[in-house]
């Protein structure tokens, strides 16, 4: 299998994402058609996705990317500024200057032998994901229920460990998530994960349940940072407090079980 050295190309303004590849698209669109809901039909988005989007883009920017104009025969439209085509243009120029640095880096790739190792790129493509969430899992799409409002999607991170998350149709649709086989990240903060006992007769209502041995416990004055050592070498952290330490049973060796709330597990894909 050989490994492609690949890049996405995003503009960040003041460390938010303000525009990659599919939202100069949708501005070029609505540059094209002069209607949102065109330009949402054409990029296979809905009406409420695509405002979203351009909301995040003028509210990063120094001017208006796109207005809405009223009168006229038709009742008026949407119109990209002069600044959203600047925008436009700027982006696509150093779109392709990037194109061309991949393709360079992607040859001496070539030259190095390293186009045939697609683990180590793997890896490195994963690590190089930055957010705030202490854990994190890679994962493939193994299942999921859709709903009229919420679907529910399973993910396996590997060694019979599976990780179910619920989530709107809308944002399951558009990060093609209803189909197995899908790669995603799963991410969960610390915060949102409950340790209990390990046993049997134990019933609750999260609908994730992990089990492993406390590997290490950071006390702190008020709350405490919990390690779980899961199967194969995986991690899950939770915070508790130090009243819950001071119980007994929660101690470094110990077995324990993580229960996470399917609302609380965020998946994330490549864009």
């Amino acid at each position: 299998m050989q490994t492609d050295f690949d890049g996405r190309f995003w503009l960040n303004v003041d460390g938010r994402a303000f525009a990659g590849s599919g939202r100069i698209t949708l501005l070029e669109q609505v540059h094209a058609s002069g209607s949102i809901s065109a330009a949402a039909r054409a990029m296979g988005m809905s009406y409420k996705a695509a405002w979203d989007a351009i909301d995040a883009m003028n509210n990063l920017a120094d001017q208006p990317l796109v207005v809405r104009q009223a009168g006229g025969q038709r009742g008026g439209g949407t119109v990209l500024t002069d600044y959203g085509q600047r925008v436009i243009s700027h982006y696509r120029a150093a779109q392709r200057e990037h194109r061309r640095f991949m393709n360079r880096l992607d040859a001496k790739l070539a030259q190095l032998g390293l186009k045939n190792a697609p683990d180590g790129w793997n890896l490195m493509r994963r690590l190089a994901m930055r957010t705030s969430a202490r854990n994190q899992f890679q994962g493939t799409v193994v299942g999921f229920s859709e709903g009229a409002v919420n679907d529910v999607v399973t993910v396996d991170i590997g060694n019979g460990m599976e990780i179910s998350t619920v989530l709107t149709h809308e944002t399951a649709r558009l990060l093609d998530l209803l189909h197995t086989g899908r790669e995603v990240q799963v991410l969960i903060k610390a915060s949102f994960v409950i340790l209990c006992e390990e046993a049997g007769n134990v019933r609750y209502s999260a609908r994730n349940r992990l089990c492993g041995r406390v590997s290490r416990i950071q006390r702190g004055a008020i709350n405490a940072e919990v390690v779980l050592e899961l199967a194969a070498g995986r991690t899950l952290t939770a915070i508790v407090t130090t009243d819950a330490l001071d119980e007994g049973w929660l101690h470094e060796g110990a077995r324990a079980c993580a229960l996470v709330k399917a609302p609380h597990v965020v998946l994330a894909v490549p864009d």
